[in-house]
């Protein structure tokens, strides 16, 4: 238990959801980038945590299950019915808390969520997440946003509505919009991962600014791939010295 915060142990916990049916990019979870396993990347962020005391990868697949291990997450195997195509995430990551503390009388106090195809997490920010959980008991979640610039629109019914309310002003005037990102780390209150959903009503963002990698398609790999190979660095200091090749 690496936490104290009024004189209460909070016990951490970092769940990865990884089924095994990939059907867009098959063996996506398991497959190897640059000679190591695509969900080892998201293990070694989580591990690399001052505050997440284990690490668990959520699945279906035995395959997953025994990299997983090689790599030092524990792991929780999912029924069936929760590693379907159609299957949202939230019922995985309340089985796997629930799980975790009936099964090894472990009580989780927060839930941070890893989504594995959501490249280059920072464990600093992972912490951050946490850390405003741990100061900030009024509050249920705390995940990361990218501060963008852009203008988004949205179809109701036949007709597009402009979300961003903005006029078309130099980027450096605009009020930025936020998009959710908390494949890269969102810490969450066990209470309400246990209720079903990832994030609760009383939400902070930690605000930052950074390119993005979603791995959903074999082009998608195939770039990431390129660029971790091409530029170690990025991946060793995780972004650190990101500016440097713009």
């Amino acid at each position: 238990m690496k936490l104290f915060w009024k004189k209460k142990k909070l016990n951490v916990i970092a769940v990865i959801g990884a089924r095994g049916g990939s059907k867009e990019l098959p063996g996506k979870n398991i497959r190897l980038m640059n000679g190591k396993p695509l969900i080892a990347y998201s293990i070694e962020s989580g591990k690399k945590s001052k505050y997440i005391d284990k690490v668990v990868v959520a699945t279906d697949d035995q395959e997953i299950a025994n990299v997983s291990k090689r790599y030092g997450a524990e792991v929780v195997l999912l029924p069936p019915e929760y590693a379907t195509d159609t299957a949202p995430m939230e019922p995985s990551l309340k089985y796997a808390v629930e799980w975790i503390e009936k099964n090894q009388n472990f009580p989780v106090d927060i839930m941070v969520y890893l989504q594995l195809t959501d490249f280059f997490k920072k464990p600093e920010w992972i912490d951050e997440c946490i850390k405003y959980l741990i100061d900030h008991p009024e509050v249920d979640s705390c995940f990361i946003g990218c501060k963008e610039h852009k203008n988004y629109w949205n179809k109701e019914g036949e007709k597009y509505v402009k979300l961003t309310t903005a006029m078309y002003v130099p980027r450096q005037k605009k009020e930025p919009v936020f998009r959710e990102d908390t494949g890269l780390g969102a810490a969450t209150r066990a209470s309400v991962i246990k209720g079903g959903r990832r994030l609760g009503d009383n939400t902070m963002i930690i605000e930052k600014e950074y390119p993005f990698f979603d791995i959903h398609t074999e082009l998608d790999f195939n770039i990431l791939e390129f660029v971790t190979r091409n530029y170690p660095n990025i991946v060793r200091d995780h972004y650190k010295d990101y500016k440097k090749h713009k």
